[in-house]
């Protein structure tokens, strides 16, 4: 390690859990940036470091993730647009991954679709209350009442809670087998790399670095 190096602050990487996690971290490899640490599926620890690049890592559920970046604990994040969109915190959004895709769609009930056409006041279950309301409120101009669920909100409409639910969809098999269909969609999402504002004028050229090297080598697979 040279002497520059040494005397570098750490970059600090917040990644989504799950399989955006593994994703993020096989594309990193590709560009040289290794974390044998996360390797270890028996480990509890909660930071990881690379000495050698000077970075660090740390893994958190997808809502936090904007809010480890825009208070700058965490300098860069990789997470869904969908929590993008839902937490809207201060932070750039600087590259599409192009993977994790999926769609944030209006789904319900066959029936449901006069209600959307004619746009009457629904009530619209959802975890993602944000994105339905400016979906509904400023795109569509239709007055709905929201209901906020954490769990599985295909249930809203089987139950008579709600006429419609906003989600993602992946391939839409939960929503056939459970008698519901796609009937609006609303945006397409993917996994995006988020910077904290402060960090991209700071350490503008380290992580413009790796912005680049992870474009090229998105370009060649």
């Amino acid at each position: 390690m040279d002497a520059n190096t040494e005397n570098q602050k750490y970059l600090v990487f917040a990644l989504c859990k799950g399989r955006l996690a593994f994703k993020t971290l096989e594309l990193l490899e590709s560009i040289g940036i290794t974390c044998e640490e996360m390797k270890d599926k028996d480990t509890r620890k909660l930071v990881f470091v690379n000495e050698e690049h000077k970075l660090k890592f740390f893994l958190a559920k997808g809502p936090d993730v904007p809010t480890y970046v825009e208070a700058g604990a965490a300098d860069i994040g990789v997470v869904g647009s969908d929590i993008i969109l839902e937490e809207n915190r201060r932070v750039y959004e600087v590259l599409d991954l192009g993977y994790g895709k999926c769609r944030m769609c209006v789904c319900g009930p066959k029936s449901a679709e006069e209600l959307l056409k004619h746009r009457e006041r629904i009530r619209v279950a959802t975890k993602y209350p944000a994105i339905a309301k400016d979906y509904f409120f400023n795109q569509k101009n239709q007055t709905v009442d929201i209901i906020k669920l954490n769990g599985s909100v295909e249930l809203g409409p089987i139950v008579g809670l709600s006429d419609v639910i906003v989600d993602i969809v992946e391939t839409g098999g939960t929503l056939r087998e459970n008698g519901l269909d796609v009937l609006e969609e609303i945006c397409p999402l993917s996994a995006r790399v988020i910077v904290n504002q402060v960090s991209m004028k700071m350490q503008n050229e380290r992580i413009y670095d790796i912005i680049k090297k992870l474009q090229e080598s998105l370009a060649n697979e």
